[in-house]
């Protein structure tokens, strides 16, 4: 599956995240984690049902879906070996895109290249980010340890 680019990511309507919100709660109440497919009812325009099977992991991320747009997020899904651009990478990492470059020329995040275009893989930029806010959270336990030793005042 290729990524998907024709889809313009756009901020839900308040109707779309009103919905979301029920929808994440009714689904959550129901998604069974012992199965490992489930069956789920759609109807069409003319108010017909049509029974849906689907395995429990999708209906799983359904509902992170749900929740993403019921805060009023826009949501965009990307499969795991999915070759990203420079500046979708960028915007994963709320970076700029001199600021990624930089990063994949140093070696901190691998790359390859598309002829002359660099792409990153999506699982490698999953990876970095995780070590990123590892790091980040340690760098700010440790920041508070110190501050608490020196008795600076903050609890």
């Amino acid at each position: 599956m290729a990524l998907s680019r024709s889809v313009e990511t756009t901020l839900p309507a308040e109707r779309e995240v009103a919905a979301a919100a029920q929808g994440q709660r009714e689904l959550v109440a129901h998604v069974s984690t012992r199965l490992q497919t489930q069956r789920i009812q759609i109807f069409d325009e003319k108010n017909r049902v049509h029974a849906v099977e689907l395995p429990t992991s999708a209906l799983r991320l359904l509902v992170d879906i749900l929740a993403e747009l019921a805060d009023g997020n826009a949501v965009k899904v990307v499969p795991i070996h999915a070759e990203l651009t420079t500046q979708e990478a960028a915007d994963m990492l709320n970076v700029s895109r001199p600021h990624l470059v930089k990063l994949l020329e140093s070696g901190a995040l691998p790359f390859h290249k598309a002829g002359k275009h660099r792409r990153v893989r999506f699982a490698d930029l999953m990876a970095f980010k995780v070590e990123r806010d590892r790091a980040s959270a340690q760098a700010m336990a440790d920041l508070a340890r110190q501050a608490q030793e020196l008795r600076l005042g903050y609890a």
